[in-house]
């Protein structure tokens, strides 16, 4: 028996741009919604995020575009034209989510925000996911992943206290508000099964960050502590540390003590008082740093791994590269991967599965759409015929395949 998807009963019109409104939506599809996402003529912004299939900045070729927009149909329309508007506003009245990172006040300006299009579609969810969201002096401003690392207070805990603040690599920001829209579209979604009642959800990726810091925040509020970031030097153990073909993290507890993490790095000077006393750990954190790197400078990733792990129990990690990720066992063991074949890009092997479900988990159906792919499925669906798609397309109001 073949039960259906989660959230197979679900139409979603993704209009967001770049990665966290697009991935929102994105996960809403993994998990069965029939997303259509909706870019203007030529293309949303994401399709011109690198890096690009074969270094090749054609709009089809974006990696990003790729991965935040997988099982999406997709249509081309120019919401700043009264006909693109009213295409939108057509499509809106069956829908049961919008997924927008415009601007705040921008679909207002079209007629398009939540207040008009609940008129017509009263049980409407529209999820807007901002900078920093639809309230507040900062709501008009923009911002990007180092600005929401710099404003959500993160930086100010990373990097060591002799430098300057340091961003985390890659899009972490977006993807947790990402997380945070699909987790806050669910839980509105929710309420209308109870009430009937659709509603604006606010997501603002400077809140989503600053959630983040669980006990750096409170811990000033309680006590006017400040974290700060960690010492130049002597504080490597507990951080990042090199050994022979990488690089490892290691830390106290789980079920070692602290002589089998001497014995582990076979080094017996390390249960002396001033190592093994945590205080006095701290004020030897530079001779505690210099024994560990020498003992590893000789010893490869997978080995202490693979020792600390079974045979110490310790809390112990090793910084995996794009190759290794590509091969790790524990990945493949849970499906995280989802093979996509691309009608431009060919076939590629991407991340796909966030958390696994005993009933209803994510599935891949579809790449990422190419613009306007959808447009006359999805328009004749709501009344267009296909002499008017052909019309509108000549006009520019509908971009990609058009009426084709």
């Amino acid at each position: 028996m073949v039960l259906p998807a989660v959230l197979d009963d679900l139409l979603v019109l993704d209009l967001g741009r770049g990665i966290a409104g697009p991935l929102c939506a994105r996960l809403l599809g993994d998990y069965g919604a029939d997303v259509i996402k909706v870019e203007p003529p030529g293309g949303e912004c994401g399709r011109r995020m690198p890096p690009f299939f074969q270094d090749d900045p054609y709009p089809e070729k974006s990696l990003f575009f790729l991965l935040a927009n997988l099982n999406k149909r997709g249509v081309a329309l120019d919401l700043e034209r009264k006909e693109g508007a009213a295409l939108l506003r057509r499509l809106a009245r069956t829908a049961d989510v919008i997924i927008e990172s415009f601007p705040p006040g921008y679909l207002a300006s079209l007629g398009l925000d939540h207040a008009t299009l609940a008129q017509d579609n009263p049980g409407l969810v529209m999820t807007s996911i901002t900078p920093f969201g639809q309230t507040g002096p900062y709501s008009q401003y923009k911002g990007d992943e180092i600005v929401a690392y710099a404003t959500g207070g993160i930086m100010a805990i990373s990097g060591t206290a002799d430098r300057e603040p340091l961003q985390h690599g890659g899009f972490p920001a977006e993807y947790e508000a990402a997380m945070n829209g699909m987790l806050a579209t669910n839980v509105a979604l929710l309420t209308r099964d109870m009430n009937g009642v659709g509603q604006h959800v606010d997501v603002s990726v400077q809140d989503v960050v600053t959630s983040s810091l669980v006990i750096n925040q409170p811990y000033y509020s309680f006590a006017g502590g400040v974290q700060g970031r960690r010492r130049a030097e002597g504080s490597s153990f507990g951080h990042v540390m090199p050994c022979k073909d990488g690089f490892f993290v290691t830390q106290e507890g789980g079920g070692v003590t602290w002589d089998g993490i001497a014995d582990f790095f076979g080094r017996p000077e390390l249960k002396e008082q001033r190592f093994a006393d945590p205080t006095q750990r701290i004020a030897n954190g530079h001779a505690l740093d210099a024994i560990i790197m020498d003992a590893t400078k000789d010893r490869t990733m997978a080995e202490m791994f693979k020792t600390a792990s079974e045979q110490y129990r310790m809390l112990f990690g090793i910084v995996q590269t794009p190759e290794d990720l590509a091969t790790c066992a524990q990945l493949e063991a849970r499906g995280f991967y989802a093979d996509v074949e691309h009608p431009v890009i060919g076939r590629i092997r991407v991340p796909f599965r966030l958390w696994n479900m005993s009933i209803g988990g994510a599935t891949y159906h579809r790449p990422a759409p190419l613009l306007g792919q959808h447009n006359v499925e999805v328009l004749v669906n709501i009344g267009c015929s296909t002499a008017e798609l052909a019309t509108l397309h000549a006009r520019g109001i509908i971009g990609g395949a058009g009426g084709a």
